[in-house]
């Protein structure tokens, strides 16, 4: 769908304003590519660290997120396929790597690549719509987000779901209890949606989450 998304691009569309500060559509092209690529690499090294690896590299990023929209587009194919493959020939997916300053098994990354071109997805402001996420990744994603707010976030809130998964932030009482679907949660609580849609969520925000 990403692909989909962005293969009609024009070249002025491609150095539009994403939702992300200061970046445009070919800055979020540029990342995805290049995060590709640090997945692949991961998967292959076993004392990588994967938060040293996906510290932005300013410099490249800029220099990648330069180029034609036809050179962005195919390597975003390029890098997806070479993934794939790498991931194919992956035998241990319990070895443990570092990320976020704790330890996880290496079948995390796959959800961090859908996470990320999911959300970015978002980012490219061609309103793409929350009901093309399939329901079981769109639970996985809403997983793996209250996961990463879960020790970070001060909102005393208990988030319900559609498909019946519950969940806290915070430790204190009393709460305000958050409801709607997977996607739709899964976006607002990355920053990306506001509280339309959601039950309970009138004038909360979120930061945005990469």
């Amino acid at each position: 769908m990403f692909l989909g998304d962005t293969i009609s691009l024009s070249e002025e569309q491609w150095r539009e304003p994403s939702l992300l500060p200061g970046w445009s559509r070919a800055h979020i092209a540029a990342h995805l590519s290049m995060s590709a690529d640090s997945l692949g690499w991961i998967a292959l090294n076993t004392r990588a660290s994967f938060d040293k690896l996906c510290a932005t590299n300013r410099a490249m990023l800029e220099r990648n997120a330069d180029r034609p929209g036809l050179n962005l587009q195919i390597d975003l194919d390029t890098s997806a396929e070479a993934l794939v493959r790498t991931w194919d020939a992956v035998n241990d997916w319990n070895r443990q790597i570092r990320l976020l300053n704790a330890s996880y098994p290496l079948a995390v990354l796959p959800l961090i690549r859908l996470h990320e071109i999911c959300i970015h997805r978002l980012d490219l402001k061609l309103n793409p719509t929350l009901d093309q996420i399939d329901s079981e990744a769109a639970t996985w994603l809403l997983r793996w987000v209250l996961h990463r707010l879960e020790d970070t976030h001060s909102n005393e809130l208990t988030i319900v779901s559609e498909s019946g998964l519950r969940a806290s932030l915070g430790n204190r009482n009393p709460r305000r209890v958050v409801s709607g679907t997977d996607a739709q949660l899964w976006a607002w609580l990355s920053g990306r949606t506001g509280s339309e849609g959601l039950s309970g969520a009138e004038g909360l925000g979120f930061d945005l989450l990469h």
